[in-house]
């Protein structure tokens, strides 16, 4: 045998080694995507699991996401992802097609829930003077703090039925004032019922 026989034939052209990167590699490349929830960073995550989450509405076009690249964190409905949002569905109700008699009703709360202390105490004891007193003790103070708590919520499933991404106030609701505050930023309102809500609280704290 002679030393030519001991060589391995060349390999053709075609057979030469695949120099494509693992699929979990190229999976990774992709991974560029964060996106905040709940005042914390999630990621990172591939366009294809944004889109699922944006599908779900877990993420939606005012969720603050960033990649590499992007001098900031932008609302999502300024890249490349607004592309994924549903532009079929309407926009959210906005101004005078807002109905608001409910958190008017919420800026006068501290009052009316004043009176309805008043009211209850009234039917209990029968006796105006115990009445007056009970109220003044404090004896029904849960009647206020639960008309404030119930119409903050009733009116943050309202704006949610019309259209309006409420996560930002969603749980201020035991926060009567910064739940105000922070709605009428949201739907770009001025201060009123905040103000009036702050108003009828001195009120009846000094009266």
């Amino acid at each position: 045998m002679t030393s030519n026989d001991n060589q391995l034939p060349a390999l053709p052209d075609d057979a030469a080694p695949a120099t494509e990167p693992p699929a979990a590699v190229a999976a990774a490349s992709e991974a560029i995507w964060f996106h905040e929830e709940d005042g914390s960073r999630k990621g990172p995550l591939t366009e294809a699991e944004m889109v699922v989450l944006i599908g779900s509405g877990k993420v939606t076009g005012s969720t603050a996401v960033w990649k590499k690249g992007f001098p900031d964190w932008l609302k999502l409905e300024r890249t490349e992802l607004k592309a994924y949002l549903d532009d079929k569905a309407p926009p959210p109700l906005r101004g005078e097609h807002i109905n608001n008699t409910v958190i008017w009703v919420l800026a006068f709360a501290p009052l009316i829930g004043l009176m309805l202390e008043y009211f209850v105490a009234g039917i209990i004891y029968r006796n105006g003077r115990l009445a007056e007193l009970a109220v003044e003790n404090n004896k029904y103070w849960f009647i206020t703090v639960a008309l404030n708590i119930g119409l903050c919520y009733y009116d943050e499933h309202r704006l949610k039925l019309a259209g309006h991404d409420t996560s930002k106030f969603k749980g201020l609701a035991f926060i009567v004032p910064v739940y105000l505050y922070q709605r009428a930023m949201a739907l770009h309102h001025n201060l009123a019922y905040f103000i009036v809500w702050i108003a009828c609280f001195l009120f009846i704290m000094v009266a």
